[in-house]
């Protein structure tokens, strides 16, 4: 589990892509401090395991299924990525509850000044915006931001100079892809009265007896 705040940028020495798997070698500092094989990091956004590490290194494995559903396929050599170390109990909550599952890829479609920050409209797949609503919480690329507005196929977002210097968001343009993680207990929430990815419809038999029923009054 994550938070969103990413701890510092890292940079992709090696990556090695097969045709059902690959393996990604990132070098960093600050995210290594107390990690051990076995530990996880969010890699832009997305959770993976430590397999091998050194001073300044640290490999994992990526399985067919994750280059299949983020843009972890897209680094090259010199790429730089958001680092985020899993969240421990006493560690501050200053984003939101991430679990560095990747529900989808987006791509940014327009970038705007609006006084000291930036906002970003990003294209997302119609199974997701369901799941994002203004005020709520996304997690793009593993970065912790606030929703502005969710239109029928895009929702906006606005940074801050300090995200946009400290995290890869500040390098991508118009038509990068992002990494796409809808808030955790919202999709629980969804879930359970009836609203999955593959539809947005809701069950039509939400009455007082139903939340009665299942201890909500």
């Amino acid at each position: 589990m994550f938070t969103g705040i990413v701890e510092e940028l890292g940079t992709v020495r090696g990556l090695r892509l097969l045709p059902e798997s690959g393996q990604l070698t990132l070098e960093a500092k600050k995210v290594l401090m107390g990690t051990q094989i076995g530990d996880s990091i969010s890699v832009n956004g997305v959770c993976l395991t430590v397999i091998r590490q050194s001073d300044r290194e640290f490999t994992v494995d990526v399985m067919a299924e994750t280059l299949a559903k983020t843009n972890l396929a897209e680094l090259k050599g010199g790429s730089q990525v958001n680092l985020e170390r899993a969240l421990q109990l006493q560690t501050r909550l200053g984003g939101h509850l991430v679990s560095g599952h990747v529900d989808g890829v987006g791509t940014i479609r327009r970038i705007s000044p609006v006084g000291i920050a930036l906002v970003y409209e990003i294209n997302a797949p119609p199974t997701l915006l369901p799941f994002l609503l203004p005020k709520g919480s996304v997690a793009i690329d593993g970065i912790s931001l606030t929703v502005i507005d969710v239109e029928s196929d895009y929702f906006t977002v606005s940074l801050i100079p300090h995200t946009f210097d400290q995290t890869t968001l500040g390098l991508k343009t118009i038509g990068a892809s992002v990494n796409l993680e809808t808030d955790l207990i919202g999709k629980y929430v969804a879930r359970f009265m009836g609203m999955s990815k593959d539809s947005d419809k809701m069950k039509k038999d939400l009455s007082l007896g139903f939340l009665a029923e299942h201890g909500f009054i």
